[in-house]
């Protein structure tokens, strides 16, 4: 494993490093060629003040916060108090700074984080692909270990991921809605994870669709993915430590695997092989509801009428300063009527209930995802130099008497593995470029319907 967070804080735990002298490496890598386009906003004192102040506390026999004083990013989404919230876009320039921390950041700031600064993102986080033509693009730091030309970094979490990635941060906040940690994530080799939205507070950040934006973070591992979701969650989770071969996993066989790429569907069976040689038991389950996730999101989902909800006023007064391709997605919403959001509700409610009596959940079960698989970028070279893509991962279960699954809806992890197609180039803003669907199926989008 390459060095994650808590690999770090344990260094300067044990004084072998202090947290003033890891500020410098991340702060020298966030001023690097690799993060151009990765900051909207930089902080060189806040972070080194704070980890002064971690270091003095050690020093003097405090307990090392959970944090360390280390470096993390926040994605211009959410509120620092006496910054400007501006969410990827110009429009909002000219808003009051924020007169408080917005919940997430304020749970990350009392754990010990040292915030390095705002991290980019695609405009108003309505888009998987990372493209930004108002503060420049952010290049994939992993697909640069492989040649020289610059891809995307995935969206819309974008800076947040290359800020991980490159070194300049050991974990980012960000938010998903249908896929802004886990893309980002996975097109570079990190875990983000998409934990139940009710768990971390969105209160302070700028939102894109109120039913299903969940705050979250983007890691280098999964115990940096388990602490980053306690903290951010004020909780704490409950590993079993039960051993692979106790536990049971499902493969639904209904959509998710439809027209996988021939790269991803043997890195897919890899894994799983792996996954049964270590003992654990896979079964393939079908869950017919899954093949109504496209018609009941025909009329463009909660996304678009909830963002224009949100944007409308701010388009009439503004519209010619967004980037086009969002206000075009933002817009597919003024034309869903209240009657239809109300049918959208209940038709995702009854699609819930289920999907829940499919897969044998109980009714008000935490849909929690447990389990992610990581890949680091250096499998990339190992396959021919490919890009790696992301996969999502089937649910987790569990069986309980009378052998009926207990799911835990896979609905955030990332997996990143070797693809034999390549990400397109960042070029222009109105470059047609690949966008990566939530679920494991991969194809060239058009820009305007890319969205995240």
């Amino acid at each position: 494993m390459n060095q994650d967070l808590t690999s770090a804080r344990t260094q300067i735990a044990e004084g072998r490093t202090s947290a003033l002298d890891a500020i410098e490496l991340s702060i020298s890598a966030a001023r690097s060629d690799a993060n151009l386009h990765t900051y909207t906003r930089l902080d060189l004192l806040g972070p080194r003040a704070s980890a002064t102040q971690v270091d003095a506390l050690r020093k003097a026999g405090a307990p090392l916060a959970p944090l360390g004083g280390l470096a993390i990013s926040v994605k211009d989404l959410f509120d620092v108090h006496g910054e400007v919230t501006t969410a990827g876009s110009t429009v909002l320039a000219d808003r009051a700074p924020a007169g408080a921390d917005c919940p997430a950041v304020a749970r990350l700031r009392r754990a010990g984080a040292a915030l390095l600064g705002r991290t980019n993102m695609s405009e108003f986080a309505f888009s998987g692909v990372g493209i930004n033509p108002h503060h420049g693009t952010p290049a994939n730091p992993a697909t640069a270990r492989l040649d020289p030309v610059a891809r995307i970094p995935g969206g819309s979490t974008s800076g947040g991921a290359v800020s991980v990635a490159s070194g300049a941060a050991w974990a980012a906040l960000g938010s998903d809605t249908g896929g802004s940690l886990r893309i980002p994530a996975a097109l570079q080799g990190l875990v983000g994870y998409k934990g139940t939205a009710r768990l971390t507070p969105t209160q302070g950040a700028v939102p894109l669709s109120t039913t299903l934006d969940t705050a979250g973070a983007i890691t280098r591992s999964v115990r940096d993915a388990v602490l980053l979701h306690e903290l951010l969650a004020d909780r704490t989770v409950a590993l079993t430590g039960r051993p692979l071969h106790a536990h049971r996993f499902a493969v639904p066989d209904t959509l998710m695997l439809d027209a996988l790429e021939p790269g991803v569907a043997a890195a897919f069976e890899r894994s799983l092989d792996t996954l049964r040689r270590a003992g654990a038991q896979i079964d393939t389950i079908t869950l017919a509801p899954l093949a109504e996730v496209a018609q009941i999101n025909a009329g463009g989902g909660f996304s678009p009428v909830e963002a224009w909800a949100w944007h409308r006023k701010l388009l009439a007064d503004h519209g010619a300063t967004y980037d086009p391709r969002v206000a075009l997605r933002i817009r597919r919403g003024e034309h869903m009527s209240g009657a239809d959001y109300i049918d959208l509700l209940a038709a995702r409610a009854d699609w819930i209930a289920r999907m829940r009596a499919a897969s044998g959940s109980p009714p008000g079960r935490a849909t929690t995802a447990a389990t992610a698989w990581r890949r680091p970028p250096t499998c990339c070279a190992r396959a021919g130099r490919s890009m790696s893509r992301s996969l999502a991962l089937p649910p987790r279960c569990r069986p309980t008497p009378p052998m009926r699954w207990r799911a835990q809806w896979l609905r955030g992890c990332a997996s990143t593995r070797p693809s034999a197609r390549r990400l397109s180039p960042v070029t222009s803003p109105s470059t047609p470029c690949l966008a990566s669907a939530p679920h494991a199926r991969h194809r060239a989008r058009s820009p305007t319907r890319s969205g995240h």
